[in-house]
């Protein structure tokens, strides 16, 4: 999580343009993590009853565009087949050293630097950001100073875990795994429900226990340190019920060629939308 104290010490405007679910996600962490919120302001024409109170706080809704000149910081959150309009609406409000953190799937610090300008930072967040469990990879454009990084940083540390890595080229990859990631494993907990029914649980009964697992494991992988693979042979007994079913998700074709075919899709589906 991001160090409270970095949050605290922003002294520049933080513009968010687009205050959904993970926009919105991003705001609640800024504001919980001590950031100031006179020092935010939020652009979207859809706000929701949430964010909307937010005002009472002291943030700053659908301001003025035309009269709020440069700001420090923006954040770009929209969904990225909206960026091309609204990014030209945003342009007046960056300069040379506006630093531009961008969460949008699917665009390439190019598009932002033509559409946006400013410093850009790219970055891919998930959904757990929501309750602060996310897992966010970025990557900083070459004129990107050291300060607006700590500043980006801060920001997205605020919903979980952030990585920096230097090649933009894996931002696809890193999308397909970790930025649509969540929903495969919900997918998980659909089909272990399923299975549990056909297997002849009652339906709530086969719900809950899928949810469970899945949620528990989870919780237990993240205070681990011990590997996946090591915890998933902590409970396979040779010969036992784990086994058995881990010979049909291991066997051929199996669970590993299936994630690898659908982290292939995601990843190419990824780069088609950069185009």
């Amino acid at each position: 999580m991001a160090d409270s104290s970095t949050l605290q010490n922003i002294t520049g405007t933080i513009l968010l343009a687009g205050a959904g679910k993970m926009g919105g996600a991003m705001l609640s962490g800024w504001l919980a993590g001590g950031l100031d919120p006179r020092r935010v302001a939020v652009i979207d024409p859809h706000l929701s009853p949430e964010i909307s109170a937010l005002a009472a706080k002291g943030v700053a809704l659908n301001p003025d565009v035309k009269a709020a000149g440069t700001v420090e910081t923006l954040v770009v959150a929209v969904k990225p087949q909206l960026f091309r309009e609204a990014g030209a609406k945003l342009k007046p409000l960056v300069s040379d050293k506006t630093s531009v953190v961008s969460i949008m799937a699917g665009t390439t610090i190019a598009s932002l630097q033509e559409v946006c300008g400013g410093a850009v930072v790219r970055a891919m967040p998930n959904t757990p950001a929501a309750i602060g469990r996310g897992i966010t990879v970025a990557v900083a454009a070459k004129n990107v100073s050291a300060g607006q990084r700590a500043v980006a940083d801060a920001l997205l540390r605020a919903t979980g875990s952030v990585e920096w890595v230097d090649d933009e080229g894996l931002m696809d990859a890193v999308t397909a795994v970790s930025g649509s990631g969540p929903a495969y494993v919900f997918l998980l907990a659909e089909e272990l429900a399923r299975a549990g029914v056909e297997a002849g649980l009652p339906e709530a009964l086969a719900i809950k226990l899928a949810r469970e697992t899945v949620a528990g494991s989870g919780e237990l992988l993240h205070q681990s340190e011990l590997a996946a693979s090591t915890l998933r042979q902590n409970v396979t007994s040779p010969g036992g019920t784990t086994a058995a079913a881990l010979g049909v998700l291991m066997g051929e074709p199996g669970l590993r060629d299936l994630m690898i075919r659908a982290i292939a899709a995601a990843t190419k589906r990824s780069q088609e939308l950069a185009k």
